[in-house]
């Protein structure tokens, strides 16, 4: 069932920012925060189109994807990271997960096959690949090439979710058909979920496309609709975020938010769904907070390459937006409760918007370390899901004197530090030190999948 967002609530805005926003590459910073170190990118990723996108992270190493690729970051040291090996596998965007000693990789590129060695083929070309991409991580100095799964509409985003012991499942995220491309037709209201057994990972291979929009989603405004209005119409999902202990999963779907059902991964199911026809142009992606009664959903206006935390777009547009979870099992339902959007005004020349964050686990609040592109990092309190704040922030001034996408693509908080992935910049490694987070760096974990949330407290 599908609601229609109707309230609309303040924002609240905490610490205020200085009073010039910093110049061209100019760091600034609220007193809590601190850059710790900086490793550009690397080799064959350094390129300016070669984005960096996704992390994921297993003990002391840090996996960071890039357009080009991906780095392996030894971090046992955050503030004297070091850069492991680094694997040339083009085809964006690259994001990873990690499971076990496997790591996957998503290709959202029309490629000539599934290699590494691969280069662009039109999606119109039924021999054009793109999916899936498994690496063995065993040795991470020497990662090795295992298997390539074949997915619709390629594999914008991947999310893993552990099946039974030794076995793990792979939903990936595509959008976007085309009458035109044999691999990729409308409507496409589905997801991909791959099977993967841990001890034979090269017999990984597709076991359901189950069709989440059965009614066709949301239909969208018109092609034309004038900036920065307009909501895109639901042809697949961009972004799932699943937290297994809880057997729930949230989806943001480009026209609509939606919480499913997870008990049976290879059956998800969809419990609710929202829109918000007003002010998100597109559903981008979703966090829980540690007790599942709250989803943070963010809306990619301008799909990230636009100038849009300025005073033009205000706001509500651009922004997150807060529901609470009420009610449970399938009667649950979505409430909308806030908006949440960076309070510095940008300059016309940065690309800013809502994208990638995880949670900062302190018991008790709702907290989430944000990358707004380069509207920088920011921390930020939701425990009161009606009136957010923020708790600090981290931010470059532009990239370039013309309207260029850079800054932070990713930012999570892993045992006790924050690391960003700048999509021109490299790792940053950044610390917060202030009394509403510093309980976080008591939280040690063996993993992270920002899209596989853990129970940080179970």
């Amino acid at each position: 069932m599908t609601g229609i967002l109707l309230a609309v609530s303040a924002v609240m805005v905490a610490p205020a920012a200085s009073a010039e926003p910093p110049g061209k590459d100019e760091i600034a910073k609220s007193p809590n925060m601190s850059l710790l170190a900086n490793i550009p990118k690397q080799g064959p990723m350094a390129g300016a189109a070669n984005l960096g996108s996704d992390w994921a992270f297993k003990g002391n190493y840090a996996f960071g994807g890039n357009y080009a690729g991906f780095t392996v970051y030894d971090i046992s040291k955050p503030s004297k990271p070091k850069v492991v090996t680094v694997v040339s596998c083009p085809g964006s965007q690259n994001d990873v997960s990690l499971a076990g000693n496997l790591l996957f990789l998503s290709t959202d590129a029309s490629m000539s096959d599934d290699s590494c060695q691969a280069v662009p083929k039109p999606a119109t070309d039924k021999t054009a690949w793109e999916g899936i991409k498994i690496f063995d991580i065993s040795d991470v100095r020497n990662p090795r090439y295992v298997k390539a799964v074949e997915t619709k509409c390629g594999s914008h985003t991947n999310t893993l979710v552990p099946g039974k012991k030794g076995t793990s499942y792979i939903y990936v995220s595509s959008y976007r058909p085309d009458g035109t491309y044999p691999d990729c037709q409308p409507p496409h209201d589905l997801i991909s979920i791959i099977k993967v057994p841990h001890k034979n990972p090269a017999s990984a291979g597709v076991i359901a496309e189950p069709v989440l929009f059965p009614d066709g989603g949301n239909p969208g405004d018109p092609v034309g609709t004038p900036w920065p209005n307009g909501t895109s119409a639901t042809s697949g999902c961009h972004d799932l975020t699943a937290y297994p202990d809880k057997d729930i999963m949230a989806g943001a779907c480009m026209g609509d938010g939606v919480l499913f059902d997870i008990s049976d991964p290879e059956k998800p199911y969809t419990i609710t769904s929202v829109r918000d026809d007003e002010n998100f142009a597109f559903w981008h992606s979703a966090t829980f907070n540690n007790k599942a009664n709250k989803i943070v959903f963010t809306d990619e206006l301008g799909g990230g390459s636009a100038a849009t935390c300025n005073t033009a777009v205000g706001q509500q547009k651009g922004a997150n937006a807060i529901y609470d979870i009420v009610g449970s099992g399938d009667k649950r339902k979505l409430r909308f409760r806030s908006y949440y959007k960076i309070p510095r005004p940008n300059a016309d020349t940065e690309n800013c918007v809502a994208h990638n964050g995880s949670l900062i686990p302190v018991k008790g609040r709702d907290i989430m370390v944000q990358a707004w592109y380069q509207g920088g990092i920011s921390v930020w309190d939701f425990t009161d899901s009606r009136k957010p704040k923020e708790i600090g922030w981290f931010e470059r001034g532009p990239w370039s004197d013309t309207l260029q996408i850079g800054g932070s693509w990713s930012a999570y908080y892993y045992n006790g530090y924050i690391y960003s992935n700048d999509i021109q910049k490299g790792l940053d490694v950044l610390k917060i030190k202030d009394r509403a987070t510093d309980q976080g760096e008591r939280v040690r974990l063996p993993l992270l999948n920002a899209q596989s949330q853990p129970d940080y407290f179970d």
